[in-house]
């Protein structure tokens, strides 16, 4: 049960163990945490926020021939009406973000010069209120081919400012309205005195204005604006952007939406236009040709003498009513196809082409359209492009198809119509036959009638035409509806101050977590107890020795109440528990080793406090120094005692006795050393000899405790050879300092033999380290207060 206890505790002690690894740190975290929210507030302090701006629109559809059976006729244009329909919103999208567009935007509102306020730290742009609007009137040669500087003006009162330049030496005062000379071309600054209180507010204080090309302006934008179709089935786009000036944007994309909807109007516009001109000049044609008809029939009449001459064949024509409208039909369509096939021969590839003239040709309308769609479109890329680009040459070949194909549909249209007008002459002649008794002037005075009426309903046809070209030129609608005017975000969206302040939270936690983990992890030192019960389960610790500062003294003074000493009280009464185990004799002196795996783990340092503490309780006390090769008890020796003989002398001349080499210690009268001696060439053979057990033995009859500082064990085998002399063995390892590794040594040593008898000492223990936790100290007899306590002078 006990066994699974302990088990059970040592699971439980790895994880208290890490978390005390960092708690102990505390005040890294803190310090961390503050600095990280200090930063954070520094860069939310100087960081310009930028707000989204957002706006809505529909793009309107436009009347165009559709159905199945108008598309059945152009099967040989499918794939290009078929691209040309699907891409109408994307199109539309290429429009909005053209440059084209953008650099008219950017002009109407002044956007290539920029106002911004000079600050201590940050400078703001300014819009809403500018003191002063700055005309660049005219650019040198210079101007134009170097950047234009940016300027510094600084309001001195109602009428006068001065004008500083960045990179070219421009700095004077000048007058408000008046022309200046600059290097570079020639400005004027006109105050803005709409609101006097707010321009009193720029006095003193340095306004930066930039001038910047409205191409440059243009591009910027080009890559700010972003124009979506969200929903895929609709004609609604969502045009936002990121702006730290919400006013401006707003600005921008508002008047966005009217350059885009005066484009598509001027387009519209365009086509009604030549519409409109095309009908004019048939106007004036048919006008002429009407005023020919009725000058005919007018002498006609006048030299035969006819007054109504229609009674005597009424019965005639009322028979031949409904011949003689699809004769005038057929006519009318002819001569609309003729007119418009002259049209087209006599215009280029580059002018539009009537619609809406009457034709009654669905083949033939929709044509014309799709034509003039893509001449526009034609126009578009040409403005931004040359006639070589690959678009526009594809584009220039279907627009040569299309008219061929017009041309064509016309022309056959016209022999069409020429064969009905072929057969309604032959039943013309039929017609004739029956009236062959009306008089010949009957004859040649309804032809004339006819031509008459047929001008007459061409003439009425095409100022009916006019009117709706005219109508459709006044009455022309903007294109893109507006369904949300531009609008902003209250609050910004870059930076996030709730997510800069998390972040610089967890970043305040996170790098003193992993400093302390990376330390933890290249650290392979043993820092605490527990490092050595990790390693050494079975062997006992008998005592932690505390680090002590450089102003402490390295030996145990009398009534020392220090931690240090306590430490040693603890040690000396741990080995009253295991010298109760031992089975010698009560009279003889009780013989302990004190050694270490490597130089410098303090064993000397603890051998000699150790000897101090025992000998406070009134016993006799010996210090051997057994580290015969490289021997460190002088050191805390006198000067007059350095020099005495010592355990090798006693070896190798066998007529001295123990008394020679015993010296008094001046730290305590129940205190002796023996020196190490001279270093020998051979130390473990003298170790080996018979005389060291003498030594040992003749010791036990005059002391209480013999206590020897032997040499490291892992260097030589010294300690090995005289480790049977020892009732314990005190295994020092010094904390900081001590690889993790080296403790597989005396775990090694102690399975196979070499070592008996052991306990271990832990050296130089931090007081974070200390026992089972910083909390549990030594300082027993003297409480001390806590913080709260101390401010509250309880």
């Amino acid at each position: 049960m006990e066994e699974n206890r302990y088990k059970q505790e040592t699971k439980e002690l790895p994880l208290r163990e890490i978390i005390e690894q960092y708690t102990r740190y505390w005040y890294l975290f803190i310090l961390g945490v503050i600095v990280a929210l200090v930063l954070a507030f520094i860069y939310l302090r100087y960081t310009t926020a930028l707000y989204q701006t957002r706006a809505t629109i529909i793009i309107k559809d436009e009347k165009s021939a559709s159905s199945p059976m108008e598309m059945a006729a152009f099967s040989q244009f499918g794939s290009l009406l078929s691209r040309f329909n699907t891409s109408k919103i994307d199109n539309e999208l290429a429009i909005f973000n053209s440059k084209r567009i953008i650099s008219k935007t950017v002009e109407e509102l002044g956007l290539n010069i920029k106002y911004e306020s000079v600050g201590a730290i940050k400078t703001s742009e300014i819009y809403s209120y500018i003191p002063f609007k700055v005309q660049y009137q005219s650019f040198n040669e210079l101007g134009k081919k170097v950047s234009i500087p940016k300027l510094f003006i600084e309001v001195l009162s109602n009428t006068e400012y001065k004008l500083e330049a960045e990179t070219q030496p421009i700095d004077g005062k000048y007058k408000f309205g008046e022309q200046v000379s600059l290097p570079f071309g020639q400005i004027t600054v006109l105050p803005n005195l709409e609101n006097k209180e707010n321009f009193e507010s720029f006095f003193e204080r340095t306004v930066l204005v930039t001038y910047r090309p409205i191409e440059n302006v243009a591009l910027d934008y080009q890559g700010k604006v972003v124009i979506e179709n969200e929903i895929k089935s609709s004609n609604v786009l969502e045009m936002s952007m990121l702006t730290p000036v919400t006013e401006k944007a707003e600005d921008f994309l508002d008047e966005l939406v009217s350059q885009y909807n005066q484009d598509a109007i001027a387009d519209r516009n365009e086509i009604a236009k030549n519409t409109s001109k095309f009908i004019d000049s048939r106007l004036q044609i048919i006008t002429r040709e009407l005023d020919s008809v009725e000058r005919n029939k007018e002498v006609f009449k006048t030299d035969n003498r006819l007054t109504d001459i229609q009674a005597e064949a009424q019965i005639i024509l009322e028979n031949a009513s409904e011949f003689n409208k699809k004769q005038f039909d057929v006519g009318t369509q002819l001569e609309l196809s003729k007119t418009m096939i002259d049209y087209m021969e006599k215009s280029s590839n580059a002018e539009l082409l009537p619609s809406n003239i009457g034709i009654q040709s669905e083949e033939v309308a929709t044509s014309v359209n799709n034509y003039n769609q893509l001449i526009l479109y034609r126009n578009k890329l040409m403005q931004n492009s040359t006639a070589k680009n690959p678009v526009v040459l594809n584009v220039n070949n279907q627009i040569e198809q299309m008219r061929a194909s017009i041309l064509g549909s016309l022309q056959n249209s016209s022999n069409a119509l020429k064969i009905a007008m072929k057969d309604l002459n032959i039943q013309e002649s039929t017609i004739n036959s029956k009236i062959a008794q009306v008089p010949a002037k009957e004859k040649i005075f309804r032809g004339i009638e006819r031509q008459q009426s047929i001008k007459e309903q061409l003439y009425l046809f095409l100022l009916q035409q006019r009117e709706e070209a005219s109508i459709t030129l006044a009455a022309t609608s903007p294109k893109a509806k507006v369904v949300d005017n531009a609008y902003s975000t209250k609050s910004p969206v870059s930076p996030k101050r709730p997510l800069i302040y998390l972040g610089s939270l967890i970043a305040g936690l996170l790098i003193p977590f992993m400093g302390i983990y990376g330390a933890n992890l290249l650290n392979t030192k043993v820092s605490s107890r527990r490092d050595v019960e990790r390693h050494l389960t079975k062997t006992p610790i008998i005592g932690e020795i505390p680090k002590i500062k450089r102003s402490d003294s390295d030996l145990i003074q009398h009534n020392d109440r220090s931690i240090m000493a306590e430490a040693y009280r603890i040690l000396r009464t741990n080995l009253q528990y295991l010298f109760i185990n031992k089975l010698e004799e009560n009279d003889k002196g009780k013989t302990l080793i004190v050694t270490s795996t490597i130089k410098g783990e303090g064993k000397t340092f603890v051998a000699f406090n150790l000897a101090l503490t025992l000998a406070l309780t009134g016993k006799k006390v010996v210090l051997v120094g057994a580290d015969i090769r490289n021997p460190q008890l002088q050191r805390y020796l006198p000067e007059h005692l350095k020099n005495n003989k010592g355990l090798t002398e006693y070896i190798v001349y066998g007529d001295m006795k123990v008394e020679d080499v015993i010296l008094q210690s001046e730290s305590n009268e129940n205190l002796s050393i023996v020196l190490s001696g001279a270093i020998p060439p051979n130390p473990a053979e003298l170790l080996m000899q018979k005389r060291t057990t003498t030594f040992v033995d003749e010791l036990k009859k005059q002391f209480d405790y013999i206590i020897m500082d032997t040499a490291p064990s892992m260097l030589v085998t010294d300690t090995i050879l005289i480790n049977k002399l020892a009732d314990i063995t005190l295994y020092v390892v010094r904390a900081g300092f001590t690889d993790k590794r080296l403790l597989d040594f005396p775990q090694d040593a102690i399975d196979d033999g070499r070592l008996a008898n052991v306990a271990m000492v832990l050296n130089n223990v931090n007081l974070n380290n200390f026992g089972y936790g910083n909390k549990y100290g030594y300082a027993y007899s003297r409480e001390e207060r806590s913080l709260l306590k101390r401010i509250l002078n309880k």
